[in-house]
């Protein structure tokens, strides 16, 4: 197969506490960042249209965490990961968060986790305090 052929699945979440102070002003903070993403027609890492943008008012369905979740298809962005995460993380820092989670599905190389958690209780947009980690798993089988 060649590379252009290769489809990625990227999907994950983003998580903040509604149980924190200045709960509508944080959702309006993470609101504001996802729609200042570019729209799908600029071929950018991160659109706006791959979120689910959070409601200003909580919901009285929802529990104690906001949940910002997303997904895309794209063709091979594991060659160009490293510009993927940047993008991603710049998001991150213009927001509120407890932890992030993405998730990379590819053909060839199986599907990679990343997790992001606030180095305090959560992260204040600016701040720049995150931590991330990495997760490899490969299905398939096994030849004995």
């Amino acid at each position: 197969m060649l590379r252009g052929d290769q489809e990625s699945i990227v999907y994950g979440c983003i998580k903040d506490s509604n149980s924190l102070t200045g709960g509508s002003d944080r959702r309006r903070v993470n609101r504001e960042a996802v729609l200042a993403l570019p729209g799908a027609d600029e071929w950018p890492f991160l659109c706006r249209d791959m979120f689910a943008i959070p409601t200003i008012k909580v919901k009285q369905s929802q529990y104690q965490t906001d949940v910002i979740h997303f997904g895309a298809s794209y063709r091979a962005v594991e060659y160009e990961w490293n510009l993927w995460i940047q993008k991603f993380e710049e998001l991150l820092n213009s927001m509120y968060w407890v932890s992030a989670t993405v998730h990379l599905e590819t053909e060839l190389s199986g599907v990679h986790s990343f997790s992001w958690e606030s180095a305090d209780l959560y992260h204040e947009p600016g701040s720049g305090d995150m931590q991330v980690r990495c997760e490899w798993t490969q299905e398939g089988r096994v030849s004995i």
